[in-house]
Formats: C-alpha cells, sequence, structure tokens
C-alpha cells in the first residue's frame, strides 16, 4: 500500500508498505482522513526515527473488525492511538495516558505500527470508536487533538470569570481557548510569534485578544492587562521563551498547565514560580473519557472543528504541508492527508 515514511530531518518520502493485518484481534481501518499533529513535526525536524510511519489523528470504514464483535466491514471509526498495558495504577485509575507502556506500540508514533500517513492503517480493538454518520471523517480525524485540549483545560480547572492565557496558536491552542471560553473564562489571551496565526485565534478561535511574543515587553504588559497576572496560563509549545514567559505572566498562586512537549532540556525561571506559590501541572495526551466526550461534543455540533481546518490534501504533499505549517508566516494551523486524494 502507498504511505509516507519519515527518511531524514525535514524528508519525508512517498513509499510502499505491506497491509497491515489483524494481530491480537486488531482493526484494520481504510483511511479516509489523517491529521498532522505538532509532535509529527518534532519527529520531522528531527529525522528520527527513520522509516517511521506516522498519523495518530485518524479516522477511516473497517476493512478488518478482528476482535470486534460490534464492529463489521465498512462501520465509519476513529480510534485512540495509544497502548496502555491496562493493568499499572495509572490504568486502573482511568488515566492510561501515563502508562509507561502507552506510547511503546502507539499508532503512528510507534515503528511496529504505522499510522494514518497511509491507505490503511490497524488500531487495538479496545481502542477503536465508532463514529455517528452525521459526523464526517474530517471532523472524526480532528478527535484526538480535541481531546488533548480538553484534558489540559479540564487539568486547568478554569472557573466562571477566570483570566487565561494560552501560549502558542496552533491547534492544541486554539482549542484549548474554545474549551477554557465553554468553561466560564471570562477573558482569554492568545501568545503566538506567528502573527497569522495569532489573528487567527481571534477571528477563527475564541480567544478574546492577541499578543506578539516576539514584543521585548511582553510579560510587563500581560501583567498590566490583568492587574497582575493571569489565574491560569496553558503552554502550548514546549520551548524555553514559551515555558519562561507562561511562569511569568501568571498571577501568585495561580496555575500553568503544560501541554507543550520539548525533545531537549527546557531552561526556566523556577525563582519566579517558587516565590509565587505557582501550581503547575503536565498534560499529556488524554483519558478514555476525554476521547468518547469530543467525539459527542463534535457529532452534537456543541464544538464546530471544522473552522480550524486549512486543508484537505494528498500524501504527496507531505513535505510541502510540514513546510507551510512550520514556515512562521502562515495562518495554517491544521492540515489533513486524505489518502484516496
Amino acid at each position: 500500500m502507498k504511505c509516507v515514511k519519515l527518511e531524514d530531518k525535514k524528508k519525508l518520502v512517498t513509499s510502499e508498505i505491506e497491509s497491515p493485518v489483524s494481530k491480537d484481534g486488531s482493526v484494520v481501518i481504510k483511511v479516509k482522513a489523517c491529521g498532522i499533529c505538532g509532535s509529527d513535526i518534532h519527529y520531522w525536524d528531527s529525522g528520527e526515527p527513520k522509516g517511521l510511519v506516522m498519523g495518530h489523528e485518524f479516522a477511516g470504514v473497517v476493512t478488518d473488525p478482528g476482535s470486534r464483535t460490534d464492529l463489521k466491514v465498512g462501520d465509519r471509526v476513529t480510534g485512540l492511538p495509544i497502548s496502555p498495558c491496562g493493568k499499572c495504577e495509572a490504568c486502573r485509575s482511568g488515566n492510561p495516558q501515563y502508562c509507561r507502556y502507552t506510547w511503546s506500540e502507539a499508532v503512528g508514533l510507534a515503528l511496529t505500527n504505522p499510522g494514518g500517513y497511509a491507505e490503511y492503517t490497524s488500531c487495538r480493538a479496545d481502542m477503536v470508536r465508532a463514529i455517528p454518520d452525521e459526523m464526517t471523517f474530517e471532523e472524526a480525524a480532528m478527535v484526538e487533538p480535541s481531546a488533548v485540549s480538553l484534558h489540559a483545560v479540564a487539568l486547568a480547572d478554569v472557573k466562571v470569570g477566570a483570566k487565561v492565557l494560552v501560549v502558542g496558536g496552533g491547534i492544541i491552542g486554539l482549542m484549548a481557548c474554545e474549551f477554557a471560553k465553554l468553561d466560564g473564562a471570562s477573558y482569554i489571551a492568545m501568545l503566538e510569534t506567528n502573527e497569522e496565526r495569532g489573528q487567527k485565534a481571534t477571528t477563527v478561535g475564541m480567544a478574546t485578544e492577541y499578543f506578539d511574543a516576539k514584543d521585548p515587553d511582553i510579560v510587563k504588559k500581560l501583567v498590566e492587562k490583568t492587574e497582575g497576572g493571569f489565574d491560569i496560563v496553558i503552554e502550548c509549545c514546549g520551548n524555553s521563551a514559551a515555558v519562561s514567559e507562561a511562569i511569568m505572566a501568571v498571577k501568585p498562586g495561580g496555575t500553568v498547565v503544560l501541554v507543550g512537549v520539548s525533545l531537549g532540556p527546557v531552561t526556566i525561571p523556577v525563582v519566579v514560580s517558587v516565590m509565587g506559590e505557582v501550581t503547575m501541572k503536565g498534560a499529556i495526551a488524554y483519558t478514555e473519557k476525554d476521547f468518547d466526550n469530543c467525539i459527542d461534543l463534535i457529532s452534537r455540533k456543541c464544538i464546530d472543528v471544522d473552522k480550524y481546518i486549512d486543508d484537505i490534501v494528498p500524501l504527496e504533499d507531505a513535505n510541502k504541508s510540514f513546510e507551510r505549517l512550520t514556515s512562521g508566516k502562515d495562518s495554517a494551523v491544521k492540515i489533513i492527508f486524505n489518502p484516496e486524494k
């Protein structure tokens, strides 16, 4: 089957691999839509692991239901790409996202489990979810990133009237604005280096105001704007500058939720968080309940994810799409592959 493989730094190639077959009861899916995630961009930047077929934001139709007796060929599905053990304390508490095995065989994140940048993929049977007829495949591919944002905002515990700063205007940041608004935030600021994305957060997204992260006086302006700092800061970039700005922009006693992931060390002004008794939380992925809630919210049109989809392209446009998303000059935040194009 046709797929896109990671070959080197910032180099994806169209290739051929064997089509997946059901193993250990897994469900085989013909991919109809698969989104590009920020973590995919990290892999693309590093060029490792070579040979990886990415794509963990997928949706399609069942071609082999595996061990799922409630599914049949042709059913419309999406799935959680994770591979938790189901036995550890994290899994037993309903938090498989930080099970130590949850990423070991994850779809599109492990060499042993090719993802949705291909004509077909397979997903662990217990992680597959049927999607309603009224949900498009593109909307279904947006469930996974939506769940990441929902989980982060839930950890932030936004109160009615809260002032929230979101650092980073990618899809996770934009959706975080959306969920913070739904939770009752009265003022939501977006901090972003890319002006095109920053403006998009206020015109398409739910942000009240956009601030330029390149402004050398930005922290002072943010603190003055909120008369002492934000109640909550949701950091969606993962680099030293972004995390530092998050810590300095939150009010004493406030909460910073770290969603962005860095593959290298991050330097931060720890003294600021100590002196302000700032609560800092990490947020990784989502629970199964978060994922299922997003299917429900999107299918019932409680949230509109279509407005965030900038383009739907064939697999052959992979490199061009990654370059567009990382240019720093384009407003695009979500590009979706359709392997049938």
